[in-house]
């Protein structure tokens, strides 16, 4: 069970690399620092280089869940 509480939610399993981390990179730019983005996506790249890319930037991964579904969801807090 989670027991992380997001500020915003973005889904991208719809979407393909590099898509994935710019339409995530968006709905992150949205929070204030601090606040936290759910992120579900899909396995492969996106799982590979999302968290990645976020954790460069200075982000903090907080948590990587794998769903029922196949999907995966990340928790990635924004920095200052």
């Amino acid at each position: 069970m989670n027991d992380i509480k997001a500020d915003a939610f973005v889904d991208i399993t719809d979407v393909v690399c590099p898509t994935t981390f710019a339409k995530a990179k968006v709905a992150m730019a949205r929070l204030s620092e601090g606040q936290i983005l759910e992120i579900r996506m899909k396995a492969g790249e996106p799982l590979q280089n999302v968290p990645r890319s976020f954790k460069e930037e200075g982000a903090q991964v907080i948590k990587v869940i794998e769903n029922e579904d196949g999907t995966y969801t990340a928790f990635i807090k924004k920095a200052g």
